[in-house]
């Protein structure tokens, strides 16, 4: 049976707490890189993290923080990456350690910008990281909910089935359930495409749209998402399946959800850089909307939806028209 050894969170954010929170009380030590030196200082004397889901306490001694992502990734051996997607390549430009030989699991729901690849894709393309020890973490999960044990599942998804059940039975617990897949590829595309679905959802509701329409535009949206990830990546799925649709309508209806709340900022009029700065959160949708647009430029994949949040978004397209326009090519 596969061990994972000794585990380390790598990011700061309310995701990567929120996972900290359900490793550190199952093994009761973790590692735990931040970039930010007085961020761990705060954390260390406060009993929790002092910029996101402050509420959530932990016990500081079953912790190990380090801003050093050497000496963590040397010292653990399987590597959860919490990091915004426009982050990654930066933060790894640091790592000298080899890590051919971890076991990766991305809980980031995004695409390496520059790159245009997944997560996975890069960890194997770039760091020689075997597909057999790269997993990742999906499904309906707004941390704000997780930090409060709300009930939650979660789909580990592995190249090595052994190894997703091995990570999904250590996390599960009775508000965490656990089920598996070999569809990491598909996984972590429909985790990106649900982000640009909620930016058009939240545009739409900024400009007064109501719920039948948003009814509609979900649906078209998952049939856009099959399409997509079909081309893709051809594989045996149920787009049905709470990771894939589960995904894409908690995001695209959710209050927690910043890529809506960003659309919907756009909808009411906000200009892209203003909605960003007045959110000082990233909405990842944003920068996967134009990775995603660049990929489906060799892909050619109908995919309306994208294109008129990418029409939006890049080229300053005026939403109120580019919407009635989408609304008119929907059955």
């Amino acid at each position: 049976m596969f061990n994972q050894g000794k585990i380390a969170i790598i990011g700061g954010g309310s995701w990567a707490t929120a996972i900290a929170k359900i490793v550190v009380g199952h093994t009761h030590h973790i590692g735990w890189y931040m970039r930010r030196e007085d961020r761990i200082e705060d954390f260390t004397r406060l009993g929790h993290n002092p910029a996101y889901l402050t509420s959530v306490r932990f016990n500081v001694d079953e912790i190990h923080f380090s801003s050093d992502l050497n000496k963590i990734t040397q010292a653990y051996d399987t590597l959860i990456f919490v990091t915004p997607s426009p982050y990654l390549k930066n933060h790894l430009k640091k790592l000298k350690t080899r890590i051919r030989d971890k076991f990766i699991i991305t809980a980031i729901k995004g695409i390496v910008p520059d790159e245009n690849l997944s997560c996975s894709e890069y960890f194997h393309q770039v760091f020689d990281v075997p597909y057999e020890n790269i997993a990742c973490i999906a499904g309906p999960s707004h941390a704000e909910e997780v930090a409060l044990e709300r009930l939650s599942y979660l789909t580990i998804a592995c190249a090595d089935p052994d190894k997703a059940r091995a990570f999904a039975d250590l996390i599960s617990s009775d508000f965490i359930k656990t089920k598996i897949s070999t569809d990491v590829i598909g996984i972590e595309y429909a985790s990106v495409l649900k982000n640009v679905y909620a930016i058009a959802a939240g545009i739409c509701s900024g400009l007064k749209y109501g719920d039948n329409f948003q009814a509609v535009l979900m649906s078209n949206a998952v049939q856009e998402m099959l399409r997509f990830i079909t081309a893709l990546h051809p594989l045996e799925r149920s787009i049905c399946d709470s990771v894939y649709l589960g995904d894409l309508l908690v995001t695209g209806y959710s209050k927690f959800s910043r890529n809506r709340t960003f659309g919907s900022m756009i909808g009411k009029g906000y200009s892209v850089k203003t909605a960003q700065i007045e959110m000082e959160m990233i909405a990842e949708g944003y920068f996967g909307t134009k990775c995603l647009k660049e990929i489906n430029r060799r892909m050619h994949v109908n995919m309306p939806i994208l294109d008129a949040v990418y029409k939006i978004l890049y080229e300053q397209i005026n939403p109120q028209r580019e919407i009635k326009l989408l609304t008119d090519s929907f059955r």
